[in-house]
């Protein structure tokens, strides 16, 4: 199977929890925002794509994130 990263935001918006999927484990990694919120697309079907712009701006600073 191949890998696979699932991203959601918190309620308030200053949280991001990404399920990482490797084929073999799952893991969990959070990033909460001193300041300012998670900008995040408007939802017309339940969920969202983003870019891999995005992506990476939102995993900034997760030292052992293996998406890199």
């Amino acid at each position: 199977m191949a890998a696979a990263a699932y991203i959601f935001r918190g309620r308030r918006g200053d949280l991001a929890k990404i399920l990482w999927h490797d084929g073999i484990g799952l893991s969990l990694y959070a990033k909460r925002l001193d300041r300012g919120k998670f900008i995040w697309p408007s939802a017309t079907a339940g969920a969202v794509s983003i870019s891999a712009g995005q992506m990476a701006y939102m995993l900034e600073g997760i030292q052992e994130c293996p998406l890199w």
